[in-house]
């Protein structure tokens, strides 16, 4: 069963959602203020999902978020908020949000995004018939779930994690947003498609030594995007 933290400060809009989650099978956690949900996350290291509101009491959830990524970057981060603001959405990514759904929302788009972004954080749980690879002076693991660069360890979440390994399955080849949007997000999913070109900057300023001008995680105009491999 997988585990669900919820952090929204309004008791009806939380019910509601622990109601629909828990009618679904998820295990569902609850947090009505910052501090909460971070003793939660501390004390709870199985939990699979967090869905974080952004205004709430104390700690609002930009900074809880940006505080878990911190120590965890597994853990599956969805925001939920009445905020629609571009600038809103692209700065819930660049903490470290997976994902964003904003209010209001119908169960079955929220249990058909958690569902998505289950997958990915599934990923760090299961192998594939490769279970390695090697690019240049990056290396990702599929058992230990590690990727380095130059033997040094990256960080990544879930759903970065997922890019770059179909980035590397498909090692230059051009890869459309489409495509990406399908393998890593999911066809069903229902959001905005500039996830993708977010996650896409928050990779570079990870891997590349100068992100404004990308050595191996490239845009091929008119395409999408590219992980450029040796001897290309």
């Amino acid at each position: 069963m997988s585990k669900v933290l919820i952090l929204e400060d309004e008791d009806s809009i939380r019910s509601f959602i622990v109601i629909n989650l828990k009618r679904n099978g998820f295990d569902v956690l609850e947090a009505s203020n910052g501090n909460e949900a971070l003793d939660l996350v501390m004390s709870t290291p199985d939990i699979d999902i967090a869905l974080l509101d952004v205004m709430v009491p104390g700690i609002d959830g930009f900074e809880v978020c940006r505080r878990i990524r911190e120590t965890n970057e597994r853990l599956g981060i969805i925001f939920l908020t009445a905020k629609v603001q571009e600038q809103d959405k692209v700065y819930a990514l660049s903490v470290g949000a997976d994902d964003h759904v904003s209010k209001p929302f119908s169960p079955t788009e929220l249990i058909a995004r958690i569902q998505s972004l289950l997958r990915r954080v599934n990923v760090h749980r299961e192998t594939s018939a490769k279970v390695s690879f090697q690019s240049g002076p990056f290396a990702l693991d599929l058992i230990s779930k590690q990727f380095k660069k130059n033997g040094h360890n990256i960080e990544l979440t879930p759903t970065e994690f997922s890019l770059v390994q179909f980035f590397l399955e498909k090692e230059n080849t051009p890869l459309s947003r489409d495509v990406l949007l399908d393998h890593v997000w999911g066809k069903e999913y229902m959001g905005d498609p500039k996830i993708v070109d977010v996650n896409i900057r928050r990779l570079r300023q990870k891997i590349e030594d100068n992100p404004s001008e990308p050595e191996f995680l490239q845009t091929v105009w008119g395409h999408g995007y590219k992980w450029k491999g040796q001897g290309q």
